[in-house]
């Protein structure tokens, strides 16, 4: 990807990083944020982002699954571009209807690639996936656009569950610089 991974990063930097004071689902306070709402909702580069998650997928995934609410564009743009099918994963199951965690298919014996935006300490991922794995999920890997770099792939790791970052916030704002 080369020239063209660091004109993504660029993209993403521009499209969604933001300054200011932010507390963060940790409870983190943090002088910069990167608004995945605003680069989810750019729909070519939406796509180029999905493309290269579905480049990270380990073989015998057989579907992706969307945490709810940031995963879930990114795995349908995924689940276009691989034709893997597509699944909906709640922060908790909904008390009516189907009173299902997840939707749009079975959760048993499947071998998952969990889709997540921005992971800092990856408390909300670690929870979701052990709810999915209660249900007989196997997750293959948690793949996210960007790592924050607060400890979130560690304590994946500790659990059990391999991420793989599209970027660190780190080479997001490498790229940054070098434009300017």
């Amino acid at each position: 990807m080369g020239a063209d991974r660091s004109s993504l990063a660029r993209r993403i930097y521009e499209r969604s990083h933001l300054t200011g004071e932010f507390r963060l689902r940790s409870g983190a306070v943090s002088s910069e944020y990167f608004d995945k709402y605003l680069f989810e909702a750019d729909p070519s580069l939406l796509r180029e982002i999905a493309e290269g998650m579905v480049a990270m997928l380990p073989e015998g995934v057989d579907a992706l699954a969307g945490l709810e609410l940031g995963g879930v564009p990114l795995a349908t743009v995924a689940s276009q571009v691989s034709g893997l099918p597509a699944l909906f994963v709640r922060k908790q199951a909904k008390e009516y209807g189907t009173c299902r965690l997840a939707e749009g298919g079975d959760l048993a014996a499947r071998r998952l690639a969990v889709f997540e935006d921005v992971i800092t300490s990856g408390g909300q991922v670690i929870e979701s996936c052990g709810q999915l794995r209660q249900l007989g999920a196997e997750i293959a890997v948690v793949l996210c656009v960007i790592d924050r770099e607060a400890g979130g792939a560690e304590r994946l790791a500790a659990e059990g569950l391999p991420l793989r970052a599209l970027f660190r916030m780190s080479q997001l704002s490498e790229a940054a610089v070098g434009e300017g």
